[in-house]
């Protein structure tokens, strides 16, 4: 499909680079009077996905997939949510494995392509008789989003799934994992790394074969990764682990209408993260590179949405001009 003209024009003005774009909201950001209902479903593995609703017996279901370390609470889920929910759909936002709030029983945690998870939680959906159902996956959400749906050999899509947005994510992982070697892209790793180790240790108190030797000296979400996250997932190191999740090999499969919005300027982000000639040849990638946005920022001046969350609905609701 032809590559979207972006319809975004800058952030507030105190919001003065990539960096301001993502961390500014992510700390402050709030959006009020999303109320959830909570539901608690089993998984394939003898496990279980906690599950928000918001149902307003509307015909139509948004499926919100949070990013790495977020969950149904963050402020970009809660904006998706609100701003849908008013726009006459129900909403589902699903935590990954050991976001909810309380750790999953078995031994793996989540990670970037488990998608899996996802279509259990979209199976577990088509049974409320939605006419249709959307995805939209932010970061690490997009990733399994745009994976859930490049499976669609292996495993066929149900016939509501129409359409998708994919906000921030990361389909080049193996690029997107290696920004946060830069420099200035240390606020982003010292967090991961300390939510990580938290869940790590958390998980060999459930597994003690688990050996958390020399944990506290680890410093990145690599050696992190290749050390624990790696292995406890069945890989051997960070570099089987990357490559086994990586979404971009599934990306060039996709046959749903789906929309790639990532800003030029996001610090997570780079290379074949902005699939111009994929767009090009794949009539059912839609992507979209503001020069602005960061990474899950896209602030609007006056609004109490982002960028990226209205653009989500114009999309879905195929109000976008090409």
């Amino acid at each position: 499909m032809p590559i979207i003209t972006s319809t975004y024009k800058r952030p507030p003005l105190y919001l003065i680079n990539g960096h301001f774009e993502t961390i500014v909201p992510s700390l402050w950001r709030t959006v009020k009077g999303v109320e959830y209902t909570r539901e608690r479903i089993e998984t394939p593995d003898d496990d279980f996905l906690d599950i928000d609703w918001i149902k307003s017996g509307h015909k139509r279901l948004l499926i919100i997939s949070h990013g790495l370390e977020g969950n149904s609470d963050r402020h970009y889920v809660k904006g998706l949510a609100k701003l849908f929910n008013t726009n006459n759909w129900d909403v589902l936002a699903w935590n990954n494995r050991t976001c909810s709030g309380e750790m999953n029983r078995q031994r793996i945690l989540y990670h970037h392509g488990a998608s899996y998870d996802l279509r259990t939680v979209v199976d577990h959906a088509v049974q409320f008789n939605y006419q249709e159902i959307c995805l939209a996956g932010i970061s690490l959400g997009g990733g399994q989003t745009l994976r859930y749906l490049g499976e669609h050999d292996v495993h066929p899509l149900p016939a509501e799934v129409s359409k998708a947005v994919a906000i921030s994510a990361p389909c080049s992982l193996i690029e997107s994992a290696n920004t946060l070697k830069k420099r200035g892209n240390w606020p982003y790793e010292n967090k991961f790394v300390k939510r990580l180790k938290g869940k790590i240790k958390a998980k060999a108190a459930q597994f003690p074969d688990i050996d958390i030797t020399g944990i506290d000296d680890l410093k990145t979400t690599a050696e992190l990764d290749d050390r624990f996250t790696g292995p406890i997932h069945g890989f051997k190191g960070a570099e089987d682990f990357y490559e086994f999740c990586n979404p971009m090999p599934f990306v060039r499969k996709i046959q749903t209408p789906t929309l790639l919005l990532n800003a030029l300027n996001d610090p997570l982000l780079e290379g074949e993260c902005y699939p111009y000639q994929l767009a090009k040849t794949n009539d059912y990638i839609y992507l979209e590179t503001p020069k602005r946005g960061g990474h899950v920022g896209y602030m609007q001046t006056g609004s109490e949405f982002t960028y990226s969350e209205t653009r989500a609905l114009q999309f879905l609701e195929g109000r976008i001009v090409l």
